[in-house]
């Protein structure tokens, strides 16, 4: 990929308008904190735990019937997880543009890529029937495509389309999170496991999409930044 000049270092990725700053830097914190921690939490559990282990007992059975893609997926999907945060560092991009390049083919080639292909063939054998099925094969599907959106306009030095498929990616990557959520919230709520899981295929990733369209890609936001132009 050609060197580029550093992005200027006016925002963050995640739009706000001026005089927001604590707000912002709280949201990110929550963010990097959500994002790193549940990736520990995947490290732990299946590094030293037995696989299934972390998991609802009537699921087991397919973890480990499909061992070696439940450990692509979760170490993929972990490495994105724990990654993502720092792409959105303007400050970082600004400073030091070959390294955010570097970590940005690293996202999507070992996380994006691997995760996304892994994480399709995983949603063949999901808990829960066709709903879980469809739900997290569209979750694959859009990671693997937003990726790929994302890698096209960089490639193209189309900055700020590749910031908005970013914004999406990361969003996706942060099902791993939001599911995380709401699979205790579904226990607090009563709802049998059977009935709360297909619904939650599609809760984890539907509404970070919206919130990314919503917040972080409207006009004004972070997509809608002047893009930097390339070195001489």
């Amino acid at each position: 990929m050609d060197r580029l000049a550093p992005m200027p270092d006016t925002t963050s990725d995640f739009g706000r308008p001026p005089g927001r700053g604590a707000a912002r830097r709280a949201g990110f914190t929550a963010l990097a904190f959500l994002s790193l921690g549940v990736a520990a939490y995947a490290l732990v559990a299946y590094s030293l735990l037995p696989l299934g282990a972390a998991v609802h007992p009537a699921m087991r059975p397919s973890f480990t019937a499909q061992r070696a893609a439940v450990y692509a997926h979760v170490f993929a999907a972990m490495f994105a997880l724990a990654l993502g945060p720092f792409q959105f560092v303007s400050r970082l991009r600004a400073r030091r543009p070959a390294l955010h390049r570097l970590t940005g083919r690293l996202y999507l080639a070992i996380g994006v890529l691997a995760g996304g292909l892994s994480g399709l063939y995983l949603a063949l054998h999901a808990f829960g029937g066709p709903v879980s099925r469809l739900g997290f094969g569209g979750l694959a599907f859009g990671w693997l495509f937003t990726g790929y959106r994302a890698f096209r306009a960089v490639r193209a030095r189309d900055f700020a389309t590749h910031r908005r498929w970013m914004v999406r990616n990361y969003a996706l990557s942060f099902a791993a999170v939001t599911l995380r959520l709401w699979i205790p919230l579904s226990v607090v709520s009563g709802l049998p496991f059977e009935t709360a899981y297909p619904a939650i295929a599609w809760l984890c990733w539907v509404p970070n999409l919206l919130v990314a369209e919503r917040f972080f890609n409207r006009p004004g936001g972070p997509a809608g930044l002047r893009a930097a132009e390339p070195a001489a």
